[in-house]
């Protein structure tokens, strides 16, 4: 494998390039952030398992997306926390595909696994009569277990072609974890089968669900304009405005790091872009959908008040 014919064993985390007074100080409020963010979306999995009226699919889909969350900021934050506060910020070969393998997994996953939710949206707004029907618990399960399947495969790729690569010159990555295209830098041959997998993998995971995306909310939009009261229009725009915010934000940003063509100015942007994605999305997706959601709170309250599910 690429591994037994590279001369590199380990690389060097390049971070953020602060002072260390900064770096402390980031170490605590990235800290604090991370600490929210695995809470937050525990708070949302556990509500969603222990109150039925959340048996839902939007909420089978919502769960999906809790999981991903934790494990994608786990992934990458406490290996960047810990280099805040150490200055030897190195990491093994094999554990810096691992952490590669794991971004780009998760990330690939919460892409369809968008598209699954907004889909259930779709029929539920555009279908409402044969809801049940179309969204049963099969159908459910079988986009959950694609979704999961197609982006770890993808990134099992991903892996699979950078491991084949020599790494024998420089160590240092640009970057606050090993993400693929900081890696790729340091290779000691041709990318180019590399760089149009990725773009492979862009066009399916990002340009292809968020076309697929578009359609379905301007159909969404056009069943609303068509409800009669106002209420209604409101209240069938409510159940939507939570998961175009989360859209807008995930696809918005992996768009800019990974189809936006690169340049060295580029560099320490794309690194708070990514930061972003590992540590900042994460916690606010459970406040976009807790705090825009009745059902979550109301939930949440009966739990707090000890009532009865």
């Amino acid at each position: 494998m690429g591994s037994n014919h590279s001369g590199v064993s380990e690389f060097i985390l390049v971070g953020l390039q602060l002072s260390a007074e900064m770096e402390v100080s980031l170490f605590w409020i990235f800290s604090l952030f991370y600490i929210f963010s695995l809470l937050a979306n525990g708070m949302i999995f556990g509500l969603i398992c222990l109150d039925p009226r959340l048996h839902t699919p939007m909420y089978f889909f919502l769960s999906h997306l809790a999981i991903i969350d934790v494990s994608y900021a786990s992934n990458n934050v406490p290996k960047m926390l810990a280099n805040l506060v150490n200055q030897k910020r190195t990491i093994s070969f094999v554990p810096c595909v691992m952490q590669t393998f794991l971004y780009l997994g998760f990330a690939a996953t919460e892409c369809l696994i968008l598209v699954a939710m907004s889909y259930d949206r779709f029929v539920a707004i555009c279908h409402p009569l044969q809801y049940s029907v179309i969204m049963s618990w099969r159908v459910c399960m079988v986009l959950a277990g694609t979704s999961w399947s197609c982006g770890f495969t993808l990134s099992l790729v991903h892996a699979i072609l950078l491991l084949w690569l020599p790494f024998c010159g420089p160590r240092k990555v640009n970057h606050v974890f090993c993400e693929i295209l900081s890696v790729l830098k340091l290779a000691c041959a041709d990318t180019w089968i590399n760089q149009v997998v990725i773009l492979a993998a862009c066009m399916f995971v990002l340009v292809g669900p968020l076309c697929l995306m578009l359609v379905s909310y301007m159909c969404i939009l056009w069943a609303i304009l068509k409800i009669p009261s106002k209420e209604g229009r409101i209240k069938a725009f409510s159940t939507c405005s939570s998961h175009l915010c989360v859209v807008g934000l995930f696809f918005g940003v992996a768009m800019v790091v990974y189809m936006v063509p690169g340049s060295n100015q580029r560099e320490e942007l794309e690194k708070i872009l990514s930061l972003f994605h590992s540590l900042f999305n994460p916690m606010l997706n459970p406040l976009i959908y807790s705090l825009r959601n009745a059902q979550v709170k109301a939930s949440l309250y009966r739990i707090l008040q000890k009532k009865p599910i």
